[in-house]
C-alpha cells in the first residue's frame, strides 16, 4: 500500500512541477507569436493567388 502512495505522491509532485514550468513559461510572453501577424497579409494574398491558378 505505501508503494501505492508513493506513486501517486511522485506523480502530484511532477505534474505540479509542470504546471508550474508552464505558468512561468506563459508568463514571460514565451508563447507570443510577433512574427505572423507582421506576414499574414503577404500569406493570406500568396494563398488567393494559388488558389486562382488551381481554379483555371
Amino acid at each position: 500500500m505505501i508503494a501505492l502512495y508513493l506513486t501517486i505522491f511522485i506523480s502530484l509532485v511532477i505534474a505540479l512541477v509542470f504546471l508550474v514550468l508552464f505558468l512561468t513559461s506563459v508568463k514571460t510572453g514565451q508563447y507570443e507569436d510577433t512574427y505572423t501577424p507582421s506576414v499574414r497579409m503577404v500569406l493570406d494574398e500568396f494563398k488567393e493567388e494559388n488558389q486562382e491558378q488551381e481554379d483555371k
